[in-house]
């Protein structure tokens, strides 16, 4: 399950050491297939599979290479400062990136600036104790949504809050997976008892979030919102947009903390999609271990993921441009044809030394992190001389 390893710079060479885990490629590369169905040829069928869980799959991978980055850096002896530089740069990047998909205005949300900004919030967290992360995961999926929710409001017209901690697409939303990845990443994800612990307890979480969401909720949710009404009366008052903050914002939306559809990124919402992300990867996992070239066009895919995941924005507006429909959701294995389009991609792509995206995100990465590191040389010359 160990293929190349990388040094500080960027380049590769062959270790027995920390590498490249080819389940996590492949777990990555089903999230991003998951988004091209949502957005190329969502149906009824499909939608509670991929609506929302391909997110929290694809964040938690982000987190557990977050984890595993920080690892190998320190492993090799790398000064933590190097890491945080590369982490500062690597979310300055990102974040351009998805401004500039934001900027093509297609109709699907763009999760890269919030994943940017974990990049920066995660770094008091990354040499903290496993024990720590657990606790700040559960903490995040209990109080994250009431501070999101209320973030929504308050930090609407402030898009750079707005997307720390604004809404369901916010980083703080998305926190809980993240460090939940990051404490995932600490476990030896070569070994069958792993990959079995977290298909475990991923069913487990799904049949609690599933007999929560049938049994529980609707009534809960029913008997909460009335009470919102009895506290809160009907806002019939149109809003002002040129009143000062805060009486130019909407009201919180307290009745979405128990929603369960996706993307509301509620409790249960999150615990369903982590639970489901669980499941997914302990079971990629396994297979990656048993039947290896079973997995390899999933594998290339993950490799390529930020290309491949901004491809899908930029051929939405290239169609939507044209005048065109990009939806095949009512055709008939509309799903499976878009699967294999974007394997084909992929294929293609990995013809290529790297991916377009992740070729400039390490070149940009890397000045700063080999800038960082000169300039800690020549300083401690310096002193020496001194």
């Amino acid at each position: 399950m160990l293929i190349e390893n990388e040094t500080p710079d960027g380049s590769k060479r062959s270790s027995g050491g920390l590498g490249r885990l080819v389940a996590l490629d492949v777990a990555r590369g089903l999230a991003v297939l998951g988004m091209y169905v949502q957005h190329f040829a969502l149906n009824e069928k499909n939608a509670a599979i991929v609506s929302g869980n391909t997110t929290l799959l694809f964040v938690l991978c982000g987190g557990i290479s977050y984890s595993l980055m920080a690892q190998g850096m320190r492993d090799k002896g790398i000064e933590k400062t190097a890491f945080r530089s590369r982490m500062l740069a690597r979310a300055v990047f990102i974040d351009l990136i998805g401004y500039t998909l934001i900027m093509l205005n297609t109709p699907f949300g763009v999760i890269l600036p919030a994943y940017a900004a974990l990049f920066v919030l995660a770094l008091p967290l990354v040499y903290r104790a496993t024990r720590v992360l657990v606790t700040t995961a559960i903490c995040l999926i209990l109080l994250g949504p009431p501070v999101m929710v209320l973030g929504g409001s308050l930090f609407s017209e402030a898009f750079l809050l707005y997307d720390i901690a604004g809404g369901p697409m916010s980083a703080l939303a998305l926190s809980s997976v993240f460090v939940a990845g990051m404490a995932i990443g600490r476990l030896d994800l070569t070994s069958t008892h792993t990959a079995l612990s977290l298909a475990g307890s991923g069913s487990i979480m799904l049949i609690i979030s599933i007999m929560l969401s049938k049994f529980v909720l609707p009534d809960l949710s029913q008997t909460f919102e009335n009470w919102l009404i009895s506290v809160q009366g009907v806002n019939s008052i149109e809003l002002d947009p040129y009143a000062i903050w805060p009486y130019n914002v909407e009201p919180p939306m307290w009745h979405s903390l128990l929603l369960t559809s996706s993307h509301s990124a509620s409790s249960f919402q999150t615990l369903m999609g982590l639970g489901a992300a669980f499941f997914a990867l302990g079971i990629v996992c396994i297979i990656s271990k048993k039947i290896s070239k079973l997995v390899i066009p999933f594998a290339l895919v993950g490799r390529m993921a930020l290309t491949m995941y901004a491809i899908q924005f930029v051929v939405v507006w290239g169609i939507q441009l044209a005048g065109g429909n990009f939806s095949l959701g009512e055709i008939p294995f509309g799903d499976m044809l878009i699967v294999i389009i974007a394997l084909v991609v992929g294929w293609l792509l990995s013809c290529l030394p790297k991916g377009p995206l992740e070729a400039s995100l390490r070149h940009f990465d890397s000045f700063f992190t080999l800038r960082n590191q000169t300039e800690r040389c020549i300083s401690n010359h310096l002193k020496e001389k001194i």
